[in-house]
């Protein structure tokens, strides 16, 4: 009589991958409608209104919070970041630099003023150095020491993005433009800093929207009243009418530029990655 096999096989499943991850798919999809039904339902939306959607309140705020809050913003934060890249410059090459003191500085810098919260440095801008120079005086006043500080914020990490596009650059090329005549320094800004600024253009923009964030934090500096920023205007209306509505109108403004700039970051970066391929 021959032998035969008794073992039972498992049951396979009659699903496919892609079906299964559809089905998975679904089910997340399900459960983020559930979650945002029950928020829905359970939230008290007339107190929220009431505490942060007073169209009249809202109202108040014109043209105010457009022709001073988000213009000083703008400034603000324009200043910091052209302090910031050409002190990322800087500090990029001296930590490319062949001379080992430029390195250590620069190395030494990088890890002090990313690893600070940007705060202690406004607050060691605006306050620390006026006591310890009293003579010094920040041109511009306080949009000079806006650009300081976010400049100071910004360059330690602008100089780790610069010093990655310069070396994501063949060396080939500093090699044939050395082979043509140039000097070193010349074929740095002649032909490698070109080619590495196009690497590094959406970071750049990243780094800009970062930013227009922390320029937040000039309220720490002492500003007057033609001098605030968003945050600073919203927080100030906020509790002169006792509502949060200035504070929301103020976020919906950051978001009008920080849209945008997100949104070409990454245009920008699907261009870069289709260049690539």
């Amino acid at each position: 009589m021959a032998d035969t096999d008794t073992r039972i096989q498992p049951r396979k499943s009659g699903l496919t991958l892609r079906q299964k991850r559809r089905l998975s798919r679904g089910a997340q999809y399900a459960l983020f409608v559930a979650a945002v039904i029950a928020f829905a339902v359970t939230a008290d939306w007339g107190r929220l209104q009431n505490q942060f959607a007073q169209p009249g309140i809202a109202q108040r705020l014109f043209p105010a919070i457009i022709t001073v809050a988000l213009k000083n913003t703008v400034l603000y934060t324009l200043s910091g970041f052209v302090v910031g890249l050409v002190l990322g410059m800087v500090i990029a090459l001296m930590r490319l630099s062949s001379v080992g003191p430029y390195r250590w500085l620069a190395g030494v810098y990088i890890e002090i003023f990313r690893g600070l919260p940007a705060l202690l440095i406004f607050i060691f801008v605006g306050t620390g150095v006026p006591l310890a120079f009293p003579s010094v005086q920040y041109p511009g006043g306080i949009y000079g020491k806006v650009a300081v500080a976010l400049g100071l914020v910004s360059a330690a990490y602008m100089a780790e993005t610069i010093r990655a596009g310069i070396q994501a650059v063949p060396r080939g090329q500093m090699e044939a433009a050395r082979s043509l005549g140039f000097s070193p320094a010349r074929a740095m800004v002649s032909i490698i800093l070109p080619q590495a600024f196009r690497i590094i253009l959406p970071p750049l923009t990243n780094e800009l929207v970062l930013l227009f964030k922390d320029s937040s934090l000039v309220l720490f500096l002492g500003v007057t009243l033609e001098q605030r920023e968003l945050s600073k205007f919203g927080n100030d209306l906020a509790s002169t009418t006792a509502n949060s509505t200035p504070i929301l109108v103020a976020g919906l403004c950051y978001l009008l530029i920080t849209i945008p700039l997100s949104l070409v970051v990454r245009r920008m970066e699907s261009k870069a990655q289709r260049e690539i391929r």
